[in-house]
């Protein structure tokens, strides 16, 4: 019979089999092994001996955490610092990944990691140690849920990276957070529409055009401003997003930036929308020899549209809001007007239909009060059938 709390039992053929945790790296885990013996004490023996050996090869992975062989064969100790591999995971990272991704990745590093962690060995490093340097960070005031995941995926991914490169493992860094309260999207009501609209059709400009384009395909702000004649068929009333621009700051230089033409979000969000007549015919009127629709030679700063949309905000007596609130209104625009959710998610550029329904399905205050409405008459139908 098994002896209680050993993790060894006698099984159905007659051997002895104890069982033992070991770490395998090429899983990134812990995994049980067994042995077995004829014997209770004899399977005993024989998993000391297989948890001493493991402890051995632990330890000599570990010392080649710190050793490096230079060019001329001679080996030299030294200790490879975190701030050493987290340095070389940014070069791959720069060298496979966007721009935009390595720029967010560095900056997270710089601001909220080199500092406590950069001058630490690796082969010092235990999982209890690294909990108790970044948790007091994670606990700041100020940091967002956000933020605190942002940390906590990019030493996850500098240690997976110095675990392969150097034999090194420590558990991933799991945040203590508190799950995130989502905010409802906030969205243009109707009568904030109806005064946007009268603004737009009362003096219309090319700024209004866009702004007009955005209420009639959810384009997001980057993927407006970067926008070419090409993108548009008119014959076929579409136009294809596959591109957009943001400012990103330049390798090296955190307080530099430029503004640079990028992939869309993801590759879901590579599209062809419908347009109307009237869009259609409102871009007709804006034709000119120039790459791009609303910047000329060059995409629009976004920024610059921000502020335009702004303006135009003030002149309709709207309070100012972000750019993006024209895609919420959108979506909540086209579910109200009896759009299928899979369809308006495919016209959004989601990779899945729940994205859309969670972060921008908002049934307002007017949909709900109808849907309410309606009511009276049902209750009707039922005390009308027991009469």
């Amino acid at each position: 019979m098994a002896r209680h709390g050993e993790n060894i039992r006698k099984r159905i053929d007659g051997r002895w089999e104890a069982r033992y945790q070991v770490y395998d790296p090429e899983k990134g885990r812990k995994i049980y092994r067994s042995v077995y013996g004829s014997t209770y004490e004899e399977a005993k023996k024989k998993r000391a001996d297989a948890l001493w050996a493991a402890t051995q090869t632990a330890e000599k992975e570990s010392a080649l955490v710190s050793e490096n062989i230079s060019e001329d064969g001679v080996k030299s100790y030294k200790r490879t610092l975190f701030s050493q591999a987290a340095n070389e995971w940014l070069e791959k990272v720069s060298d496979n990944r966007r721009h935009s991704t390595y720029i967010k990745y560095a900056n997270v590093y710089r601001i909220h990691l080199e500092g406590i962690l950069g001058s630490c060995p690796l082969s010092d490093m235990t999982d209890r140690k690294l909990q108790e340097k970044i948790s007091d960070h994670l606990s700041k005031e100020g940091l967002s849920d956000s933020i605190r995941k942002s940390i906590c995926c990019v030493v996850n991914q500098i240690l997976e990276f110095a675990g392969r490169k150097y034999s090194f493992h420590i558990p991933p860094l799991k945040p203590a957070t508190a799950k995130p309260v989502r905010k409802p999207v906030e969205t243009l009501v109707k009568s904030e529409q109806l005064r946007l609209l009268a603004s737009i059709y009362d003096t219309m400009d090319k700024s209004k055009i866009a702004l007009l384009l955005c209420l009639y395909t959810g384009m997001r702000l980057g993927e407006l401003c970067v926008l070419k004649w090409s993108d548009f068929d008119f014959a076929d009333s579409t136009v294809t997003v596959s591109r957009t621009v943001q400012r990103i700051a330049v390798k090296g230089q955190m307080t530099k930036t430029v503004l640079m033409e990028t992939d869309p979000k993801s590759e879901c969000s590579k599209r062809t929308i419908p347009l109307t007549a009237e869009i259609l015919e409102l871009l007709e009127g804006l034709r000119e020899n120039s790459a791009y629709v609303f910047g000329g030679d060059k995409p629009l700063e976004p920024r610059t549209m921000q502020y335009r949309f702004k303006r135009i905000l003030e002149e309709a007596g709207i309070n100012c809001r972000n750019f993006h609130i024209l895609r919420h209104t959108f979506a909540t625009n086209c579910v109200e007007s009896g759009m299928d959710v899979k369809t308006l998610s495919v016209i959004l550029g989601h990779s899945d239909v729940k994205i859309t329904l969670n972060r921008y399905v908002h049934p307002t205050m007017d949909s709900r009060r109808k849907q309410i409405g309606r009511l009276p008459d049902f209750y009707g139908q039922i005390r009308g059938q027991a009469a």
